[in-house]
Order: structure tokens, then sequence, then C-alpha cells
């Protein structure tokens, strides 16, 4: 069978892009290398397309020194509807070498310009194939109010909200504050566009509050307040298939020490939270989870994959928090850990997904 070849691209403009890129070493290292030809394309955080190493080492999740995209000189040139049709690379010195046609991207990217829709938008423009996530399955998803918008219309139980503008807060605090006071604590403060708990708190006193609007507004102007669940975090990954979305074992966020499952926790193996898959579960509470996990899917036009995170509460209820149309990869990470448990190995799990993308291709 001849080779496809894959464009893993990683990095971005988000405050997630030593996360991506660290997703990146993990993928190339595991890539079916007799199935693939690879060509990695970093995003620096100024947003240039550069070619990048094809060393997983050069990018490891180290806490210490997590890694990025550095600018080498280097520019991407992607294929051009109705002009050349291969990736070329402009080198520093201004030389032009093509790398040939190009079958998928495998977008590696998180939080804004990269899980939003905007570059699966560029992408369907450019009429190149990737995987994962389409247009508006990314833009719901990325934004929280329109996501629990989705997941309502469809009779999927979501958190009790408000969704503050920040022009409301600055002209009417008190307005603000008063309507929150009906949602009853604890609270937790997010951005309505930013990704992994970046710019989230938790507010267990009304003293508090004030501080996380400002942690919130510095990430995005548009930020949700919702009524903390009482109950276990319940995470399942969704994969696209050939036929229809299926859904993997669930797992479990359990939390120690720590208030909530923040960036640190997620991506960084911070003390006080495990990582649990598969979750110790009735076959009933498995069965009606991975439903409501398809369900979700379902209802945001999901494509490619989806992590649908729920509490289970202690009557049986279930109910969404999110979905995160790109979900970590690090070695940490819930969603292949949970295909794993399913019995999905981490090299087969990144050939569907491709696959899954050439199929749309």
């Amino acid at each position: 069978m001849d080779k496809q070849t894959v464009v893993v691209l990683f990095g971005g403009r988000s405050s997630e892009h030593s996360i991506s890129s660290a997703t990146a070493g993990g993928v190339l290292r595991a890539l079916d290398r007799e199935r693939y030809d690879v060509i990695p394309v970093g995003i620096t955080r100024e947003g240039a397309f550069v070619l990048e190493d094809d060393d997983p080492d050069k990018f490891p999740l180290d806490a210490a020194h997590l890694p990025e995209v550095v600018d080498n000189g280097t520019r991407i040139q992607w294929p051009e509807p109705g002009g050349v049709r291969t990736l070329r690379v402009t080198r520093a010195d201004g030389a032009v070498d093509d790398l040939g046609a190009i079958d998928v991207v495998l977008p590696l990217l998180h939080g804004p310009h990269g899980e939003d829709g905007t570059l699966q938008g560029y992408f369907d423009t450019l009429e190149v194939p990737y995987a994962g996530g389409g247009v508006l399955d990314s833009a719901l998803c990325m934004d929280k109010h329109f996501m629990k918008v989705a997941l309502q219309a469809a009779g999927i139980a979501v958190a009790p909200w408000i969704t503050v503008r920040a022009r409301q807060w600055a002209q009417d605090p008190e307005e603000v504050r008063a309507a929150v006071a009906e949602l009853g604590l604890p609270l937790f403060v997010k951005p309505a566009r930013a990704g992994s708990s970046v710019g989230v708190s938790k507010v267990a006193d009304p003293a508090e509050f004030d501080e996380a609007m400002r942690i919130a507004l510095a990430e995005d102007d548009k930020v949700l307040v919702e009524t903390g669940v009482v109950g276990r975090e319940i995470e399942v990954a969704i994969l696209e298939g050939a036929d229809a979305p299926r859904a993997s074992v669930p797992g479990e966020i359990v939390l120690t020490s720590r208030g909530f499952y923040d960036f640190e926790g997620k991506y960084l193996g911070g003390d006080g939270v495990d990582v649990v898959c598969p979750a110790d579960l009735s076959d009933a509470e498995v069965s009606a989870i991975q439903d409501t996990g398809i369900r979700a899917f379902e209802a945001v036009d999901g494509r490619g994959l989806a992590r649908v995170d729920m509490f289970l509460t202690g009557d049986g209820s279930l109910v969404v928090n999110e979905l995160n149309t790109m979900p970590g990869f690090t070695p940490i990470s819930m969603f292949p850990k949970c295909w794993i448990a399913s019995g999905l190995s981490y090299r087969d799990l990144i050939t569907e997904l491709i696959e899954a993308g050439l199929r749309r291709g």
C-alpha cells in the first residue's frame, strides 16, 4: 500500500501553545511510519507557519521547560485552489522547496486560532482535507455559551448559568452581582472562549466574585457564571467512526486536594488530582454516560472526535459540563487513556483520526 502524507500541525497563537507542542511530540513518536509519511508544521506564537523538525524529543512534556515552536525563518506555502496543489516551503535563504502532495492535515491545536473553527474554515477554503472537528462543532464548543444553548435544545442537561459581557460588568456590576446571587454557591466563573481551564475560578464566597471576573475578563470579553454541580466528574471519549460515533469506557477525575480540575492538574501532573480510567461505575451508568456523550456529540454536529465532560450526581442524573473538540493527547490526558482502556492503542487511535479525515476529504 502506498504511504499517505500527513501534515502534523501544532503550536499556535493561544495560551495552550506549549501543550499543543507537547501533544505533537507524543503523536510524532506514535504515528505509524509504515503507513504514513509525516511532515511536521509548527505555528509560532505570532502565527507564522514554519517547517519543523521530525523529532519527538524536541517536544517533551516537561513542566519545568515546556516546548514551543520557534521561528526558524522558514515559511509554509499551502496548496492553492486552482493553483499549485503541493506543499512548499520557503527556506530562510529564500530558496523554495516542493515537499510534494499532501493527503491530510492532523491539527493538534488547542484554544483560539486552532480549535475554534477558524483554522478549519481556512483548510476548507484551501480544499485541504483535515482530521478532527469541523467549522461548526469547533466554533460551537469553543464558545461555552452557544455550546450550552445547543445542548439544551437537544434535551441534554447543563448547569444553570448566566452569560456576562464586559460592557455589562463595567456599566452595572451591581445588577450582575444580583443575578449571580440567584445561582447560589459555589460558582464557577469561566471565560466563554478560552480552553483548558485557563482563566477559570471557583467562587465559594461572594467576596471572591469580583476577582474571579477580573481573571476571566483578562482572557475574554464574554464570561460564563455557572452554578457548581455536586457530583462525580466523568469524562468519555467520542470518535466519529465510519458509520456512527462511538464512545469509550468512561473515566473519572478524582480530586484529592485540588479545588477543581485546573490547567496544572490537566497537563502538568499537578498534585491533588487523579485521572482514573476506567471509572468505577455500574453497567447501567456506563451505558447512560456513553449514550449522553454520543447525544452531545451529535447535538453540536460533531466531527472527528470530542471529549465530553459531565457530572454524575447523587440521584444518578447526568449534567454535561462541556465538549472539547481537540482534547489533549499528552501521556496523562484522559482522551487517549480512555481509548487505551477500551482496547484501542495510542497508535491506532491516531490512525482512526487520520482515516476519518481522509474519508471526509
